[in-house]
């Protein structure tokens, strides 16, 4: 996908080929009692959507028909800039090309019921990215919010991660290669909820933008 890259105040235009898109489930503390886990992870709880799941800033998310539950998930994507393989956590920020919006779609349904989340999470248009990719942040305290028609329904800052960005991108590091352009979705926090054809979804995290996608029923 052709996204901008933001640094400072130079602007540019890349394309956007991750070899994979990690996803982070259970990664904020307010998120881990809403979804009734009991007890904090131990350690990072990894999953992938595939790169067929992309779609850009604008582009509609298709809801598959016959489930009860099809939920948003805001949140702050991690875009690697370099290629990382057992990187330190006290290094693993230099490895970083910027930061993103992140929508990591979800049929609760399939979630519950194959205990793996791939399925569930994998669909076509179910990673909404963008608006744009912004280097240098700092990626320890920013606002992240969630609105479905105008409607705020996630509230809540990247301090209440369990794990942070440097120690995600280590762990996941440790466990395979990084290549330039892959993704790391930090997990969402608490207010996840369904949504339906007709609805629209704004992301929107401090120093990043709004991620704005409509929903539409699946042909």
């Amino acid at each position: 996908m052709r996204i901008s890259l933001v640094r400072g105040s130079s602007t540019e235009h890349i394309d956007l080929v991750p070899s994979k898109i990690i996803g982070i489930g259970v990664n904020y503390r307010a998120h881990a009692r809403e979804m009734g886990t009991g007890s904090l992870p131990e350690e990072p709880l990894m999953f992938l959507k595939p790169r067929s799941a992309l779609i850009g800033n604008g582009e509609p998310i298709e809801r598959p028909a016959g489930f009860e539950r099809v939920d948003y998930e805001a949140e702050l994507g991690v875009v690697i800039g370099q290629r990382a393989r057992r990187v330190a956590k006290e290094h693993a920020l230099d490895v970083v090309m910027g930061y993103v919006c992140v929508n990591d779609m979800t049929v609760r349904d399939i979630q519950k019921k194959d205990g793996q989340w791939v399925r569930a999470k994998g669909f076509d248009t179910f990673c909404p990215l963008g608006p744009r990719i912004v280097a240098g942040l700092d990626p320890s305290n920013l606002a992240i919010k969630t609105r479905v028609n105008g409607v705020t329904k996630q509230d809540s800052s990247t301090n209440d991660l369990i794990f942070d960005v440097a120690h995600l991108i280590s762990f996941c590091s440790h466990h395979m290669t990084l290549e330039v352009g892959d993704v790391i979705s930090t997990g969402t926090p608490s207010g996840v909820g369904n949504v339906v054809p007709g609805d629209e979804i704004e992301i929107e995290i401090d120093g990043i933008g709004v991620l704005k996608n409509p929903v539409i029923g699946r042909v």
